[in-house]
């Protein structure tokens, strides 16, 4: 009987040992496969006619040429969880109203759920994509768009190219787009025009 008592304790002790380890390897995992953020500021002319707050999201996989931010492509940061994400709306609620996303490509779905969480706080959402797609196009659009692209007021799309310079230079490639209502888009880049008032800064 004492031996089959010392093997029961030995069974649980190994059971709890391997259920921790598992726990913190399901742990590792998710905080990889986690959007992360590098910075974020107040700005005004990412999305015009806006005060927003752009989360600076790290890992960029697209590695444009003549980027401004190269930093941004490398893993760094801390996770952009939930908590974060209501934290920073709940700071600057008052002074803000919009939320931008910059960057965000290898988890478009993981942007589509965090700016479902903006909207719920009241807030505009934006989504600066490197990915080249159209919302007024039914191909090429990022994985889970047509569930969760509702949760966005505004997004950019396209790499930067240097040549064809930013949204402010009339021969870029980039492209924003605004929701006109449900489902509905239109491309909204003549708002990056120099006659426009509403932006103040260069893009």
């Amino acid at each position: 009987m004492g031996h089959l008592f010392v093997y029961v304790r030995f069974f649980l002790y190994l059971c709890t040992r391997i259920a921790g380890l598992l726990f913190r390897m399901l742990t590792r995992l998710h905080v990889s496969c986690m959007l992360k953020i590098a910075s974020y500021d107040i700005v005004f002319q990412e999305v015009p006619g806006e005060t927003t707050l752009a989360l600076n999201i790290s890992g960029c996989p697209n590695r444009c040429p003549g980027c401004h931010s190269p930093h941004l492509w490398t893993d760094m940061g801390e996770p952009l969880t939930s908590m974060l994400l209501a934290d920073l709306v709940r700071r600057y609620r008052t002074g803000i109203t919009c939320v931008c996303f910059m960057g965000g490509d290898g988890e478009p779905q993981t942007v589509f759920r965090l700016a479902e969480q903006v909207h719920e706080a009241g807030l505009r959402t934006a989504w600066y994509s490197g990915r080249a797609f159209s919302p007024l196009a039914e191909e090429g659009l990022p994985s889970g768009w047509s569930e969760g692209s509702g949760a966005l007021d505004f997004v950019k799309t396209g790499p930067y190219v240097e040549a064809c310079g930013g949204l402010r230079s009339p021969s870029t490639n980039q492209r924003f787009y605004r929701r006109r209502g449900e489902g509905a888009w239109e491309d909204a880049t003549f708002l990056f025009s120099r006659s426009n008032p509403d932006l103040l800064v260069s893009v």
